[in-house]
């Protein structure tokens, strides 16, 4: 009897023999880092009501703890790490805001990038649109910042405020010298304000980082201290990733359009502009958001020869030159 037991209810770690602290698939590859995303990012993770998401919470952490879970396969234990993943910070385990989540960039982003490219003409349309997006940035930043790293209600504020303004800046002057360029020209200007704003956001949003530095690990993740070098490759892998999500539909769209306004059945339907806007973007989102994300490993490394002086050192003196690598989490 206790063999059939055995066979038939696949409980605690010596059953099922899954490591759930890794990724399904091998980080080490862009395909594998592709599939991970893909699983994370998928936007109708973000439909998923509590009680699910609290389930899949129990199922891992009982898991994790060598608790018996049941009859759980494989494949139900991988879905509940893939939906914790999703809605769970990798470093406090806390539950992340819907609208920060990776699961919510697609449908939030299409929102927002379809009012973009839709209202561009007049300075007012984009100084609303750029607030309207630096604000949400800004949430998406803080929620997948490293959380690790301790970042002030004042400095998020100054982040925030530092973006918006950038950005509003770019955009409205952009919008100025684009009136005696070619009209697909104004049509990218909010493209070149959320790139700027980007690469001004996220550091910003994550100074404390490039400040005291970002923790960094051994291979079986074992403290040893905190590099500001570390920091700074993350947080510029991060804003290449976010920049490279919004690209392909902020430029190929205006083209699109451009071709499209020309045609008089289309011209004249103004009211089908911005879905079709909106609708165009949130596909090319559904590609781009999974890729940006796995253009670089989540847990990204660096060699200990190319830290800093006094962190090199450090570990050396404790660990007698055994570790030749060193890891961290950059964010998304």
């Amino acid at each position: 009897m206790a063999s059939t037991n055995e066979e038939t209810n696949p409980c605690g770690s010596c059953k099922l023999n899954v490591d759930i602290d890794k990724p399904r698939w091998d980080q080490s590859t862009f395909t594998g880092r592709l599939r991970h995303f893909c699983s994370i990012t998928d936007p109708r993770k973000a439909l998923v009501s509590e009680s699910k998401l609290e389930n899949a919470k129990n199922t891992v952490l009982a898991y994790r703890a060598g608790n018996c879970i049941g009859d759980t396969t494989k494949d139900q234990l991988w879905n509940a790490k893939q939906l914790y993943d999703s809605a769970f910070h990798p470093d406090s385990g806390e539950r992340m805001t819907l609208l920060g989540r990776m699961s919510f960039q697609v449908p939030g982003g299409m929102a927002i990038t379809g009012l973009m490219l839709q209202f561009y003409k007049t300075p007012v349309q984009v100084a609303l649109m750029q607030w309207a997006n630096q604000s949400f940035n800004a949430l998406v930043n803080y929620t997948n910042r490293n959380a690790a790293s301790q970042t002030s209600s004042k400095q998020m504020l100054f982040a925030y405020a530092s973006a918006t303004t950038t950005a509003l800046g770019v955009a409205v002057s952009l919008n100025h010298f684009s009136r005696k360029a070619r009209p697909v020209v104004a049509r990218w200007v909010p493209f070149a304000a959320v790139a700027l704003g980007n690469a001004v956001n996220i550091p910003l949003s994550r100074q404390s980082e490039l400040k005291d530095g970002v923790i960094i690990t051994d291979a079986d993740g074992n403290v040893l201290g905190k590099s500001k070098k570390c920091a700074q490759i993350g947080i510029s892998q991060v804003v290449f990733s976010r920049v490279l999500m919004a690209a392909p539909g902020m430029i190929c769209l205006p083209l699109i359009m451009e071709r499209l306004i020309k045609k008089q059945w289309f011209r004249s339907r103004t009211w089908l502009h911005l879905p079709f806007q909106t609708t165009a973007v949130g596909v090319f989102l559904l590609f781009m958001v999974p890729l940006g994300c796995a253009v670089f490993p989540q847990r990204a490394s660096m060699a200990v020869q190319d830290l800093e002086a006094d962190v090199r050192m450090s570990i050396n003196k404790e660990h007698g030159g055994s570790i030749q690598t060193v890891y961290f989490n950059k964010g998304l």
